[in-house]
């Protein structure tokens, strides 16, 4: 067998071991169904099996759910539907197999992984920190059609398995355990031998299991809302008004998901399943799916390295600098190094940073992302210095101070001559041109720029920037580790800005411009909350702060556009000469000095959120008008937009699927999209063209299309060709 490995104890419990060949994970593939449909036929006819278990032959994974590859490359719903019908088939002949079916589950047990659990009679998960359960198909503008929307309600309740859908988020064991999705946590070392005897004791025993017996409080709950039709209504209504709030109506798969699970409840089982085939056919080939999809395509292409081999280990690394990004930075590196040294300009600035990481690592070990003794080892490599004695020997250092480049230039000569050759220095500025830190130092070959985004731990983006003296074993090693830390990374060339704040610079730009024009902050925020951001660009710059958006936006990344003859507003650097640096003084864009209200069982909610600071517009403005929607956010998307294709006509961007990705993860361009390159070619080229042809006449020369957007548009050519 390719896919399956099976071997049969004399008790006549049968182990089938999942091992899909020339992969590091197991994937759903016709391939593997139509092996296993194979098999069952054989298991059927055999009067000598009293029960099987199912496992996986991979180190670290299960079953990590639908061969995407597969999926992307079908060209109409009919092949999407003999897939899933198969998919159907199979899993409904192991739920009517007449012995008992037990999975073992360690590592990633995701999408179709999960649904094969859902036909077994018993579940068991390892105890490891790498095993994660859940339905992500969400993410990829998809539903749960192997049976997930069907199967799930009814083992933990529909309550419970909507937002589990609905949201894509992965269960560690005590928590899948807890909800009644796993039945046992083992060790994973001899896991195997426990299921086959968990398997022959199920199969000597008439006895069903037993239904966990839950707290009352909770079992009334249950009642109410499960139990009831009346209840279910309750759930299904509150889940769409919810994921309207949240998505306003962009991402189709999150209601259908709703629908598909409301249906089967009325239809029963069987019907439901049937309507899962068309929902699923029909999203596949949706617009939507098709661009959440490329984005998991690219960031799976940039979880290698195509330099691994000229990349050295870092065994040492240090952080220069432990305020909200050092701490973070050495937060996400505490698994990958030996020694982390933590240096700041007092021993009490360092210790309050690793104070930071203790933090932090104490959450993922209470969450059972990481054991308790994992917690403490990783605790223990951090060390605070207020010199350079100790980094000698040192294989990193990342710099992570304020965006004043005459400090950086100070930090990079010290740890030049504390260093050797060996050692890489990277500066985690989010604008400052990594060669003008770098001029005038020993080793300009080592110097490269690691941009990171805040909060550190939870942002999945890290921006890689080299200059044209970087040596490649320092781009190799540093795109090594942040591939280690867990991070998407992009390489790109160095410029004032970047990529990711060089586009978001327009966009800004233009935000404070429509304010001074007469335009409502909040309906500018409105407007592209709409389009798909998740916040508003007011709202984002009153978070990141005010003063730093007036630093930036007379930094290097001005001079580029001057240079254009583009006039850059000067909105924010008066705002701030008012005292205004938003959220943090509590003097920003909108009002914080009223005190939050908590709602009463969400109830009398306040809808329409935080009033705005008139004060602005006294500064900024002499009148008020009224903006159309689709004005404001063609004014501020296309400019992004322009921007991006820019970057990747003067060579700062490798590839176009690199600016999706950096865009999408780094400042939250509208996912569903694809990014600013695949939606340009959702929309068309010319289209943007002419959209932004006319900008340019009445909001100015920032609008002027890119030469190779209108190169593209006149050669009816698009930017990405993957989907």
């Amino acid at each position: 067998m390719k896919y399956l490995q099976v071997e049969t104890e004399k008790s006549g419990v049968m182990a089938v071991t999942i091992d899909c060949p020339g992969s590091k994970v197991n994937k759903v593939s016709s391939g593997l169904l139509k092996e296993i449909s194979g098999l069952l036929d054989r298991i059927e006819k055999d009067a000598g099996i009293k029960a099987l278990v199912i496992l996986s032959g991979k180190e670290d994974n299960f079953v990590v759910g639908a061969d995407v590859d597969e999926l992307n490359a079908m060209k109409g719903s009919d092949e999407v539907v003999a897939y899933i019908t198969k998919a159907h088939e199979v899993l409904a002949r192991i739920e009517a197999l007449p012995f008992p079916v037990v999975t073992a589950v360690h590592g990633n047990c995701l999408g179709g992984g999960l649904e094969l659990t859902l036909v077994a009679d018993y579940r068991m998960a390892s105890d490891s920190a790498k095993t994660l359960m859940g339905l992500p198909e969400v993410q990829l503008g998809l539903i749960p059609a192997a049976g997930g929307t069907q199967r799930l309600p009814r083992l933990i309740g529909v309550s419970e398995a909507l937002p589990l859908m609905l949201t894509g988020k992965n269960l560690r064991p005590k928590k899948a355990k807890r909800l009644g999705l796993i039945d046992e946590i083992v060790i994973p070392h001899g896991m195997k031998a426990v299921a086959m005897k968990k398997a022959l004791s199920l199969s000597d025993s008439a006895k069903k299991r037993q239904e966990k017996k839950r707290p009352l409080k909770e079992r009334l709950m249950k009642k109410a809302l499960d139990g009831t039709a009346a209840g279910r209504g309750l759930v299904f209504s509150q889940a769409r008004s919810q994921v309207m709030a949240q998505t306003k109506g962009l991402y189709p798969a999150a209601l259908a998901i709703i629908s598909s699970v409301e249906f089967g409840c009325k239809r029963g089982v069987e019907k439901g399943l049937k309507n899962d085939i068309r929902i699923f056919a029909d999203l596949v080939m949706d617009s939507k799916s098709h661009a959440l999809r490329s984005l998991f395509a690219g960031m799976t292409d940039l979880k290698k390295n195509p330099n691994q081999k000229s990349a050295r280990p870092v065994g040492k690394l240090a952080v220069v600098g432990c305020g909200l990004m050092g701490h973070g930075i050495a937060s996400v590196s505490a698994a990958h190094c030996d020694t982390i040294l933590m240096k700041d300009v007092s021993l009490e600035a360092a210790a309050a940073g690793i104070k930071e990481v203790g933090r932090g690592l104490a959450k993922q070990a209470k969450s059972g992302a990481i054991t308790a003794f994992e917690r403490d080892v990783r605790y223990g490599k951090l060390l605070p210095c207020d010199d350079y004695s100790l980094f000698s020997h040192t294989g990193l250092v990342v710099e992570a101070v304020f965006e004043d480049i005459g400090l950086k230039r100070k930090i990079l000569a010290e740890v030049e001559d504390a260093c050797d050759e060996n050692t890489i220095f990277a500066s985690n500025t989010s604008a400052l041109p990594i060669s003008h830190i770098a001029k005038g130092c020993k080793r300009p070959e080592n110097v490269i720029g690691m941009h990171y985004f805040s909060p550190v731990p939870k942002m999945p983006l890290l921006e890689i920037i080299t200059t044209d003296r970087t040596a490649k074993w320092v781009e190799a090693t540093a795109l090594e580790f942040g591939i280690k830390q867990g991070k998407t990374c992009i390489v790109v060339k160095d410029g004032p800005g970047f990529y990711t704040t060089r586009i978001l610079i327009p966009l800004l730009n233009e935000a404070i411009k429509l304010v001074e024009e007469g335009a409502d902050a909040k309906e500018i925020d409105r407007a592209m909350k709409l389009f798909g951001y998740p916040v508003g660009p007011i709202t984002l710059v009153d978070e990141l702060g005010i003063d730093v958006a007036a630093h930036v936006a007379k930094g290097e990344v001005r001079k580029l556009f001057e240079a254009r003859g583009l006039t850059a507003s000067d909105g924010y650097t008066k705002l701030f000469e008012h005292g205004f640096k938003g959220k943090k003084n509590r003097k920003g864009f909108y009002v914080y000095d009223e005190p939050a209200r908590k709602p009463l069982l969400g109830l009398f909610a306040k809808k329409n959120g935080r009033p705005v600071n008139t004060e602005v517009y006294e500064i900024l403005r002499v009148g008020s008008r009224h903006f159309e929607d689709s004005e404001i956010q063609d004014r501020l998307s296309l400019a992004m937009i322009n921007e991006a294709v820019l970057c990747l006509q003067e060579g700062i961007l490798s590839s176009a699927r690199d600016g999706d990705i950096g865009a999408v993860f780094g400042l939250g361009f509208p996912p569903f999209t694809g990014g600013p390159f695949r939606y340009v070619d959702i929309i068309g080229a010319h289209k943007i063209v002419e959209k932004m042809k006319r900008l340019e006449e009445t909001a100015g020369p920032l609008y002027r299309p890119a030469g190779l957007l209108v190169e593209t548009a006149s050669k009816g050519r698009r930017f990405r060709d993957d989907l």
